[in-house]
C-alpha cells in the first residue's frame, strides 16, 4: 500500500459524505399514514404521483417544471392570480393552461375527485 493511499481513501470518503449531505434538502417521503391521509386522499396521492409529480412538488415550496402545489388551498389566490378554489383548480386540471396539458381524457371523475381531496391536504 502506498503512503498516500489512506489519505486518498479518506478524501474520497469525505467527498462522498459531503455530496450525500448536500443532496439531502428534501425530506424523506412520508407514508400515507404519517400524513394522516384518509382512503380517498391516499388514492388521490397515487393519481398525483402518476400524473402531477413530474412537474409539481407537493411538499416543497420550490418550483419544478410547474409551480409548487404546497399550500395550494391555504391562500386565496394561486401564483397565476386565479382564485385558489375547487372550481378553478379543477378547470386547470381538466382543461390545461399554458404549458400544462389537459387531463380531461386521462382522468376519470373518481380520480379527479380523489386528486382534489389530496390537493386539499398540501
Amino acid at each position: 500500500m502506498t503512503p498516500h493511499r489512506p489519505r486518498l481513501v479518506l478524501i474520497v470518503a469525505l467527498s462522498l459524505i459531503a455530496i450525500l449531505f448536500s443532496a439531502c434538502d428534501v425530506e424523506p417521503r412520508k407514508t400515507d399514514a404519517e400524513l394522516g391521509l384518509n382512503p380517498q386522499q391516499a388514492a388521490g396521492r397515487r393519481v398525483y404521483d402518476a400524473h402531477c409529480a413530474d412537474c409539481h412538488f407537493a411538499y416543497s415550496k420550490s418550483n419544478l417544471k410547474g409551480p409548487s402545489l404546497n399550500g395550494l388551498f391555504k391562500k386565496p389566490f394561486m401564483k397565476n392570480g386565479m382564485p385558489a378554489n375547487d372550481d378553478r383548480v379543477t378547470d386547470i386540471i381538466v382543461l390545461g393552461r399554458s404549458k400544462m396539458p389537459a387531463f380531461q381524457n386521462k382522468l376519470t371523475q373518481q380520480q379527479l375527485n380523489d386528486l382534489m381531496a389530496y390537493l386539499h391536504t398540501l
